[in-house]
């Protein structure tokens, strides 16, 4: 949801970083992979209860996410496959962590870890499905025109994701009671996306056969 405001915020302030890696000959795709394995260190941080050493892990593996969109625009070298590789363990990120919740303390945190990632198969399904649906008929997303994806937006997007995996390290002793939270937000998210593309996908699919 607050993606589309944000983005553009964010991208000047990025540019002195964005310089300086195109100088030292920093690639995008390298930078992806980079931003995964410094996010990934938070994984044993968080089982082993170090949340504000994870915390810091965390808003690494953000910025570098941020980064490598824009390296990639700046030095012309934007391409599906590096799409295709940024939302892919972007994903697999925002799952590690509340597993990472879940090993850490199973008696109390298995079952909300659980319920989120199962929620956010949900917002991910939903949000890839409809990506390469998209791409079929050409649908266009001006808000977002410089993603590699079609990217569709819902009430729980990587900013709000971002915030509450910062809320889960600051006040962990709340995990529960905020992954449920969350999990309910997906949940809308979920329900919009799939209504919304199948009402889009019907339309376009209409127009499709009437131009034919």
């Amino acid at each position: 949801m607050l993606d589309a405001l944000i983005t553009p915020v964010i991208k000047p302030l990025l540019q002195p970083l964005i310089y300086t890696l195109d100088k030292v000959g920093a690639t995008a795709d390298r930078l992806t992979v980079i931003g995964f394995a410094i996010g990934l260190i938070a994984v044993p941080l968080i089982i082993t209860e170090h949340f504000s050493a994870a915390l810091v892990f965390i808003v690494l593996n953000r910025v570098i996410d941020g980064l490598d969109g824009e390296l990639a625009r700046y030095q012309k070298r934007s391409s599906s496959a590096g799409g295709y590789l940024d939302i892919a363990l972007d994903f697999l990120f925002y799952a590690s962590i509340p597993l990472a919740f879940g090993l850490a303390n199973p008696a109390l945190w298995a079952v909300p870890a659980m319920v989120l990632l199962v929620s956010f198969i949900g917002t991910g399904s939903s949000f890839l499905a409809f990506a390469i649906a998209a791409e079929k008929f050409q649908i266009n997303r001006p808000q977002f025109e410089n993603k590699s994806f079609y990217y569709m937006q819902g009430l729980t997007e990587g900013a709000e994701t971002i915030a509450f995996f910062i809320a889960f390290c600051l006040w962990p002793q709340w995990f529960t009671e905020l992954a449920y939270i969350f999990a309910g937000a997906c949940s809308i998210t979920i329900i919009t996306r799939i209504a919304g593309g199948y009402k889009t996908l019907q339309r376009a699919e209409k127009m499709s056969v009437q131009e034919g």
